[in-house]
């Protein structure tokens, strides 16, 4: 059975990219592993974050902020897929991957730049769980072994495009 190695970017490393490793290292069975980090990582995870993976019974245990640049050297592990969920990472330029694995922008608005009550804020990190849990639903029961990368590639830029069914 094939494994994937998947590393979600953001700038802060705080809040969406963490939100994906989690969700993908949960769903993914023994198939993905996922991965976070940033281009200027915050240095600590967003506590609306870890409250609402906690609510969803996810692990949040190793989780952390942490540079992109741990993921570029020789230690790192073999990359698939990389996939920016912030607009700002994805204008950056990023590192060199190992072994060319696929990329695509799945760009959200970011939940942890919510001004208000801690209810507007939790309900813009539910939000951002319940689309990157869709992306990775469609990510994970992909036929990745059938497709070639043209296909492969078209695939994952249409997920970063799909809009989650309303609960």
């Amino acid at each position: 059975m094939p494994h994937y190695n998947v590393l979600f970017l953001c700038t802060g490393n705080s809040a969406r990219s963490i939100l994906a490793e989690a969700i993908v290292n949960h769903t993914g069975g023994k198939t993905f592993t996922g991965y976070s980090a940033g281009s200027f990582p915050a240095g600590e995870v967003n506590p609306f974050a870890l409250q609402l993976l906690e609510q969803m019974k996810l692990p949040t245990q190793g989780l952390h902020s942490k540079n992109w640049e741990v993921f570029s050297g020789p230690d790192a592990p073999q990359l698939d897929f990389v996939f920016t969920v912030c607009d700002q990472a994805a204008s950056e330029p990023c590192p060199i991957w190992p072994g060319q694995p696929m990329t695509a922008h799945w760009g959200l608005p970011d939940p942890a730049a919510v001004e208000g009550s801690d209810e507007q804020k939790q309900r813009a990190f539910r939000d951002t769980f319940i689309a990157l849990r869709s992306r990775i639903g469609l990510l994970t029961n992909l036929p990745i072994a059938s497709l070639d990368r043209l296909k492969l590639k078209n695939e994952l830029d249409a997920i970063g495009k799909s809009q989650p069914e309303a609960e």
